[in-house]
């Protein structure tokens, strides 16, 4: 890649086809942002391929690192305070899908 004054130049070039609405909607969101378009467009599709490629990264241990993650994942499940009521107790969410807010 070829930089200029320090800033990374972007060589690749990718070519979306969306609907009126779509457009719309991506152009409100980057003003919003105070970004142009390709700038919010670029952001968001970045983030969101990492996200969908984060758990299925490789990771490196050396010998005695795994044996440590190995023997931590054979430990029995511990109880955290308040955990359990915590996920059991109806929330906000819970009341809105049941309509009884």
């Amino acid at each position: 890649m070829r930089t200029m004054m320090g800033v990374a130049a972007k060589d690749e070039r990718l070519h979306l086809r969306v609907d009126a609405a779509q457009k719309a909607l991506l152009e409100a969101a980057s003003q919003a942002t105070g970004s142009t378009v390709s700038t919010f467009v670029l952001a968001a599709a970045t983030e969101a391929a990492a996200e969908v490629l984060a758990d299925r990264r490789a990771f490196v241990l050396d010998q005695e690192a795994w044996r440590v993650f190995d023997e931590a994942l054979d430990r029995p499940a511990g109880d955290v305070a308040g955990l359990r009521e915590l996920m059991t107790t109806p929330t906000v969410l819970d009341a809105v899908q049941t309509g009884e807010e």
